[in-house]
């Protein structure tokens, strides 16, 4: 192996043990771990060590000072953006409080990028959003969540990048995190719901045939559904034990 490719594999190492393990709270804001400190409990070079610590300082995660150490930061000062950060909040103790600030934004911007994506769409758009509308009902309905998820990605994605709005575009890597952390943490239906998917096929539709309102309160429904999902989720995790019997 190449010396720069042992060495991004290393990286990678230390930040998928110290990057979760922040983002879970694991380390209070304040807390502080030296170069010395890491190199020995990773057992790698000052080198490595150095670019995962520049990697999480890119995502406001860590401050590195000199004479100090590297220095956890309040989540005030997180990328809370970053792909990455958030793939590690779903899989952490906090996931569906992150599912719900996530699902939230969602719900901001998802029906309005839908709305202009039925003004602004070019055709092409259109036709793929139509084709990807009958992929997600096959799959759906076949169980295929793997390929669903693949699918739903790109429609979801597609919408943002269709609405003629870059902030909105620039969206689609958060989205995917999210859809993409509902399957992998088991957050989705065995099967999607028949009305989900009949909402995903009247988004298509409406874009298709320039009804905005139309496409945005289809839009709302689905990301409404979603959030009482989470809702349903949140509160089974702060239910109390069931008592023990005798």
């Amino acid at each position: 192996m190449r010396d720069g490719a042992r060495s991004e594999t290393l990286h990678n190492r230390v930040l998928a043990v110290l990057g979760p393990a922040i983002a879970a709270g694991d380390y209070r804001p304040g807390h502080v771990f030296t170069l010395d400190r890491l190199e020995a409990d990773f057992g790698v070079s000052r080198t490595v060590v150095r670019e995962a610590v520049r990697v999480l300082e890119s995502m406001g995660l860590v401050v590195s000072r000199p004479r100090i150490g590297v220095k956890v930061q309040p989540v005030t000062a997180w990328n809370v953006f970053d792909p990455y950060l958030i793939r590690w909040r779903l899989a952490g103790r906090g996931r569906i409080a992150q599912l719900r600030s996530l699902t939230e934004l969602r719900a901001a911007v998802e029906p309005a990028a839908a709305a202009a994506a039925a003004v602004r769409a070019s055709e092409a758009g259109r036709a793929r959003l139509a084709e990807l509308s009958e992929l997600l009902t096959a799959t759906g309905e076949a169980g295929d969540l793997d390929t669903f998820l693949r699918h739903d990605i790109e429609f979801h994605r597609l919408v943002l990048a269709e609405s003629g709005n870059e902030m909105f575009a620039g969206l689609g890597d958060v989205i995917a995190e999210v859809l993409t952390g509902r399957t992998v943490h088991h957050l989705m239906p065995a099967r999607p719901r028949p009305e989900a998917l009949r909402l995903h096929a009247l988004v298509a539709s409406a874009i298709g045939a320039g009804l905005a309102d139309v496409a945005q309160a289809a839009m709302r429904s689905i990301v409404a559904e979603v959030r009482d999902e989470v809702a349903r989720l949140a509160g089974l995790e702060n239910e109390p034990p069931a008592p023990e019997d005798g």
